[in-house]
């Protein structure tokens, strides 16, 4: 679920191993490069944090933010 967190969309994500996480962040970042809208995001081995703000918009949160929100959910639902 995401939460709103000093101006930004923040999630934690926790997959099986290294692999599974890895092959999450590509796909979410194919998507993200589609969308033209770059999360900023960290991994340590099967775990991914993501945080959602729009840079030219004063780095809050917008409707980018909670669209590429709805892609990444899929992403992980599939």
């Amino acid at each position: 679920m995401w939460k709103e967190k000093n101006n930004t969309l923040y999630r934690k994500f926790e997959f099986k191993d290294f692999s599974e996480a890895f092959a999450f962040m590509a796909r979410v970042a194919l998507a993200a490069e589609k969308a033209n809208h770059h999360p900023k995001w960290t991994n340590v081995y099967n775990k991914v944090e993501i945080w959602l703000n729009t840079h030219d918009a004063g780095d809050v949160i917008t409707a980018k933010d909670n669209k590429l929100a709805k892609i990444i959910d899929a992403i992980v639902a599939a």
